[in-house]
């Protein structure tokens, strides 16, 4: 027997939150290169960026459509999502990781704390909110929230503060939340928790990788092909499930 390969996207409508990031970037060219369809690209960034990225996958013969997007405002999402159209598949990579406020000293600190929840966690699941029933309703969908080592064990790096640990681990408590309630209407909701990923979040942050058992940080392409294939026909059994994709820092 000749099994079919199931990694494949042809035909199919993505959408990346966090699309012009290191992760979000090098998942949208995976999907490309999967014969995705359509790729909806959502960002808070730049204008000019969302552009590049987009004329750079129509290049590929994908159709690609930009979005601002600040994934915090629920009015963003359901307009995000209103635009988008029919959806097959989604991909939350949109993130912050502020390094410069000290949690135990800075006066400050609890605004920024307010922001990255917002940002990390609240806007996934405004994500999810206008998603589910869309998905739902066409018979089905895939859900792929970025989560983070941090959210495992507590981060890799000693100035990575505490906002940024808990939200994650937020992240991983919302993904087996949501599996359990959007499986029986056909969406898988699912989850990756990268280690450290070299991208601009991270260039600046000191990591100890004579410590790491491959002796180096990951890439954005490490975590772009399993994303990609949380939203492809070969993960249809995958509900709930968090991919550890982190070189062997974290094994549970």
């Amino acid at each position: 027997m000749t099994l079919k390969n199931a990694i494949d996207l042809t035909g199919r409508s993505v959408l990346l939150t966090g699309a012009t990031g290191a992760i979000g970037a090098a998942t949208a060219r995976a999907c490309a290169s999967l014969g995705v369809r359509k790729l909806v690209l959502a960002d808070a960034g730049p204008r000019d960026d969302l552009e590049a990225l987009s004329e750079e996958l129509r290049a590929l013969g994908v159709e690609a459509l930009g979005h601002q997007c600040d994934v915090s405002r629920r009015q963003d999402n359901a307009d995000l999502v209103a635009a988008a159209g029919e959806v097959d598949a989604a991909v939350a990579c949109a993130g912050i990781c502020p390094l410069e406020e000290d949690w135990a000293d800075d006066p400050d600190w609890d605004e920024v704390f307010h922001r990255v929840m917002d940002v990390n966690l609240l806007g996934p699941i405004h994500l999810a909110r206008e998603l589910i029933p869309q998905m739902a309703a066409r018979g089905g969908g895939q859900i792929v929230m970025i989560g983070s080592i941090g959210g495992r064990m507590g981060g890799t790096s000693p100035i990575v503060q505490p906002h940024y640990i808990a939200s994650k681990g937020g992240v991983h408590a919302l993904i087996w939340w949501l599996a359990q309630r959007a499986a029986p209407q056909g969406v898988l909701v699912n989850g990756i928790a990268p280690g450290p990923i070299a991208s601009a979040m991270t260039a600046t942050t000191p990591y100890p990788k004579d410590r790491y058992p491959l002796g180096r940080i990951g890439e954005p392409e490490e975590i772009a092909w399993p994303a990609a294939f949380l939203c492809s026909p070969a993960a249809s059994y995958f509900s709930g499930s968090i991919l550890d994709v982190n070189g062997g820092l974290f094994v549970g």
